[in-house]
């Protein structure tokens, strides 16, 4: 994976667990490597060329460069407007975006995927790069993660509202891709919240900065925070207090890994395998 910086990244560790599952353990490596956006063009390029290499997972702040560089690009990158997956072909560059597939298939089959939710409301927290895929995943719908029976879920579309501490950019984002902008959000009427905002992350309170209060959560909400560390974020702490499903970043993390690692590979990793490398 290309990023800067990548010293935290958990992907590698997840999905050498998932190589090793699939017994190609001996064949494939996967790495980090701390690119600076300067940089970035010229490195990608010259692992196109090396024949070595079948792609590479692009994260922040390469995402909107990897897709500006691509020969070809999947329907869903060049909507969100940034790819997080890079696959060479003979020295071609095919740019993909897993980051939303990641994201519906994170969300619980149980909670989400029954008959007549359609029309449910999404609110997503944040207008960057990662609410870009988040609200065109939600706007569209698509494949969630598998029933009881191994059935995939489809996920009907929601009705999503985007909140920003600046309104413009989220009435830019909602306009562009779907949804609608709000400057007063009732977190208590959705039921799905996805925080993509980095408010967490470094230990904030994301009361003061998210309009959403610990009063707002329910027990038939599903609650998404894309920021992740040792311990569940404090949003997520109180969603689950109140006894809403939560979903962490790293359960997102783990799906729209595993879809790159489908495209490179050819192969359906074990996504137990990748939850034990991502947490262990």
């Amino acid at each position: 994976m290309i990023g800067h910086p990548v010293a935290h990244s958990r992907s590698p560790a997840m999905q050498t667990a998932a190589l090793a599952d699939l017994g190609l353990a001996g064949e494939w490596t996967y790495g980090a490597l701390d690119i600076e956006p300067g940089d970035f063009e010229a490195e990608v390029a010259e692992l196109a060329a090396a024949g070595d290499y079948a792609g590479v997972n692009v994260t922040i702040p390469h995402k909107e460069a990897a897709l500006a560089i691509a020969d070809e690009a999947t329907e869903a990158a060049r909507a969100i407007g940034a790819a997080n997956t890079l696959t060479f072909r003979e020295r071609r560059i095919v740019a993909a975006n897993t980051d939303a597939g990641g994201l519906l298939r994170s969300l619980p089959a149980a909670v989400l995927g029954e008959p007549g939710v359609g029309g449910a409301r999404a609110l997503v927290l944040g207008a960057g790069g990662s609410a870009r895929a988040v609200v065109w995943a939600l706007a569209r719908g698509g494949e969630g993660s598998p029933a009881a029976e191994g059935t995939p879920t489809q996920i009907p579309p929601f009705e999503v509202d985007v909140w920003n501490r600046t309104a413009a950019r989220a009435e830019a984002l909602a306009a562009e891709l779907g949804g609608r902008a709000v400057a007063d959000a009732r977190a208590a009427d959705y039921a799905l919240i996805v925080n993509t905002t980095a408010v967490g992350l470094r230990g904030e309170d994301p009361f003061a900065h998210l309009p959403v209060t610990p009063a707002d959560f329910r027990p038939d909400q599903v609650v998404v925070d894309i920021v992740y560390g040792e311990e569940p974020s404090a949003l997520l702490a109180a969603a689950a207090e109140a006894g809403a499903t939560t979903v962490d970043g790293l359960e997102m993390l783990v799906h729209q890994g595993a879809l790159s690692l489908q495209i490179w590979t050819g192969k359906e990793p074990s996504l137990e395998a990748m939850r034990t490398g991502v947490r262990g």
